[in-house]
């Protein structure tokens, strides 16, 4: 027997017509639609025009571990399975994780059909660097684990984003200031795709005491990733590493570039570094050290 298909679907995040071309036919083709919230796949389904031809169970963090086996088991027969969520991709911060890890386990197909997110669309929207980033998720709702949590990224120079409930932005952002330090710059992207998208920007200090007053809909929080440090070293210090490094055998010139880079500076300070250490050396007493 051919085994079937586990299909994960984006969901919108805000406005249904976001919804991919392919939710439609997939929602009509299904043999099982795993469902995080029945509801709300009803009112989408209703939103999108179609009506699912399969059987529809729910899926959610609740009953996640003891439902896989079942979804697994008709997978193995032939079925196909489309599992949705409530907003974004399953298995980002939703239930989906398992049935894949389980799906993958028995060398059953995975397949999805890519759709709205509500990670890229804050990053993309928060106007700090997209080159890099990490998703970090939800952060512990203890006050002592959310700290212990923001002090291992702390040094994180990647762009950040998190999912935070609204009742909890306001203590979120001011641990995060503590953490981060308050200048560092920050946006809160609320209710995105709806009626009432905001994306409030600036450092998490301003943040923290703005989401005081209270802030409802939907949180995605983007900030940024901490600044490059640069070692201070002095001309005696440069000097040195450069001495290394010819010594393995670089050129000068090389050496003076690379230890610059190090070093965050201009090549013409060490360069400067060189020679004035070179000219030291020749007007010192000879000992067989220095730069020649």
């Amino acid at each position: 027997m051919t085994a079937g298909t586990l299909v994960l679907a984006g969901t919108p995040i805000g406005d249904t017509s976001d919804a991919p071309p392919r939710l439609a036919a997939e929602l009509e083709s299904a043999d099982i639609v795993a469902a995080e919230d029945t509801r709300r796949l009803r009112r989408l389904t209703q939103a999108l025009g179609v009506q699912p031809a399969g059987r529809i169970v729910s899926y959610f963090e609740g009953n996640e571990a003891a439902r896989t086996p079942e979804l697994v088991e008709a997978l193995a027969g032939g079925s196909r399975v489309l599992l949705v969520t409530d907003a974004g991709m399953p298995s980002v911060s939703d239930p989906g994780y398992r049935l894949v890890a389980a799906a993958v386990e028995r060398d059953i197909k995975v397949t999805a059909v890519p759709g709205p997110s509500a990670v890229l669309t804050a990053l993309a929207l928060s106007g700090l660097p997209v080159d890099r980033f990490c998703f970090e998720g939800f952060l512990p709702r203890k006050a002592g684990e959310r700290r212990s949590r923001l002090a291992e990224v702390a040094d994180e120079r990647r762009t950040l984003v998190y999912f935070e409930a609204p009742h909890r932005l306001d203590d979120t952002l001011a641990a995060m200031a503590e953490a981060f330090g308050e200048q560092r710059r920050a946006a809160v992207c609320r209710e995105l795709t709806k009626t009432y998208e905001e994306v409030k920007r600036g450092p998490l200090g301003e943040l923290a005491a703005w989401a005081a007053e209270g802030v409802r809909g939907e949180i995605t929080v983007v900030v940024e990733g901490a600044a490059e440090t640069v070692e201070e070293l002095d001309a005696d210090e440069l000097v040195r590493r450069v001495q290394v490094r010819e010594e393995a055998g670089e050129r000068r010139k090389e050496a003076i570039a690379a230890v610059a880079a190090e070093a965050g500076l201009p090549k013409r300070e060490v360069f400067d570094a060189v020679v004035a250490a070179k000219n030291a050396a020749r007007s010192a007493p000879q000992d067989g050290k220095g730069l020649t």
